[in-house]
């Protein structure tokens, strides 16, 4: 991959991107496409859809629970967000999928997606703990933070992800008792009542 500095700026922005970059919930249309036939991302090319896929279910696994973020439509999900909203944020994914290919192939002569297991690990271990990176790797950081802010926004909007929480906000309260004393007493607050 013939790396451009310039696709690399973005990322400097992205750690400043506020929770309402963040997509709520798209898990319509991308959940079908990845239901159906073979998917054919609309934002991002073939070698880029490979490694967003790969890293996904580096973050979200398959466990006892559920299934992996792949399982759940999740690249779809990004994707279909990215064709949607384009510019920035597709430039900030782009050259942070660049900076991972980039930094594999300096350490290990191959792309992040073929790199082994472990090789992934390594790069990924460097970018995945913000408090003990590298100061050179901050683009790196910004990019990955930003990735897995949207691998967990699209797993835990999809169907899968939903039933992986058991969510329990849909249902009724019947009463309210208010705030429990042992609650107010730690907090130092007195009731009312």
């Amino acid at each position: 991959m013939t790396a451009v500095p310039a696709a690399l700026a973005p990322l400097a922005s992205a750690s400043a991107m506020s929770a309402t970059t963040v997509p709520k919930s798209t898990t319509g249309e991308a959940a079908q496409a990845a239901a159906s036939s073979a998917y054919q991302p609309k934002a991002l090319n073939e070698h880029e859809w490979k490694t967003v896929r790969v890293l996904s279910d580096i973050i979200i696994p398959a466990d006892d629970r559920s299934g992996s973020a792949t399982e759940a439509g999740v690249p779809e999900f990004i994707d279909d967000w990215l064709d949607f909203r384009g510019g920035g944020q597709l430039t900030a994914i782009r050259g942070g999928l660049t900076w991972l290919d980039m930094e594999c192939n300096r350490q290990f002569a191959h792309d992040f997606v073929d790199c082994s297991e472990a090789q992934q690990k390594q790069i990924l271990d460097r970018i995945a703990y913000p408090k003990t990176a590298a100061p050179e790797d901050a683009a790196g950081v910004a990019f990955f933070n930003h990735l897995r802010g949207l691998v967990v926004s699209g797993f835990f909007s999809s169907k899968m992800g939903v039933k992986d929480l058991p969510y329990l906000g849909n249902q009724m309260l019947t009463s309210w008792e208010g705030c429990p004393a042992s609650v107010l007493a730690k907090l130092g607050v007195r009731s009312k009542a």
